[in-house]
């Protein structure tokens, strides 16, 4: 049995707290590049050059790529031959703690839904965990702007809608958010289970790379088609035209009930920022 205290957590959330809010990942920066590359419209390629030259200043300088620093989504895959010694939603809670007030982040979390006090320090993190095999734990740090997920969607369809109705929804939620979102965006979708777990598949299809698709070729086909029709409605980068709406769709499934077809969209704007440690 190893153990991992809880001080080695904390000080490795803090310190993702910051990273990931100052360096957009490789994967998305060849991604928006290369979109930049083939974007016929010019001020859909002038916003692209802000962007760029956005997220070079953030890595140059360290400073936050956004001013929205997010809600701290924290992933954590705990191996079951791990023993963690303290408190671990402490301990990652006052790792953002930390790092919010270190790197100068915007705290941006109110303590009740309905109060809206400021928590003053960006806690509670959002907390996900998955037991695995082995003797690690993997964190990763998603740093969650909002402007982005109030434009997310879930919807329960019945199984008789089928492909077709998942493809209409998933298209019809990235044309209601328009502009909102600060596209170009990246679209996470989760489909099965059950309402709640479509919701965490569509968080959890974020954190894989833009460059990737699905291992299962019926679903990296599919990504591939909603990718190509999302690009075809028109509101580009910013909502000022071209065909750069979305950078990807990543798509996670899983088993559902035989009466259900949950759907879930989770929108993600041009900062889809994660960083992952494993201890």
């Amino acid at each position: 049995m190893r153990e991992i205290s809880a001080e080695q957590i904390t000080q490795v959330v803090r310190r993702l707290c910051i990273e990931a809010n100052c360096h957009l990942p490789q994967d998305m920066k060849g991604r928006i590049e290369a979109c930049r590359a083939q974007e016929g419209w010019e001020p859909a390629r002038e916003i692209l050059d802000r962007i760029v030259e956005n997220y070079r200043i953030a890595d140059g300088n360290s400073r936050p790529i956004c001013q929205d620093t997010g809600m701290a989504c924290v992933f954590l895959k705990v191996g079951q031959d791990v023993h963690i010694t303290g408190d671990i939603r402490e301990a990652v809670d006052e790792g953002v703690r930390q790092g919010y007030g270190e790197g100068y982040l915007r705290k941006s979390v109110v303590r009740d839904p309905l109060d809206r006090v400021n928590t003053g320090d960006n806690t509670p993190a959002m907390l996900y965990y998955e037991l695995v095999p082995g003797g690690q734990l993997e964190i990763t740090v998603a740093p969650k702007g909002f402007g982005s997920e109030n434009m997310s969607q879930i919807k329960m369809l019945k199984p008789s809608d089928g492909l077709q109705g998942v493809k209409d929804f998933i298209r019809r939620v990235v044309e209601e958010a328009g502009p909102n979102p600060c596209p170009p965006i990246v679209v996470g979708v989760g489909i099965g289970g059950t309402f709640d777990k479509a919701a965490y598949l569509a968080k959890r299809a974020l954190l894989r790379p833009v460059d990737r698709r699905s291992d299962e070729p019926f679903y990296a086909k599919l990504e591939d088609e909603l990718l190509d029709e999302i690009n075809t409605l028109g509101v580009g980068p910013q909502g000022f035209g071209g065909r750069t709406t979305a950078l990807a769709v990543n798509i996670e499934h899983c088993p559902t009930h035989i009466a259900g077809l949950p759907v879930a969209v989770n929108i993600n704007c041009h900062v889809t920022r994660h960083m992952t440690e494993v201890l």
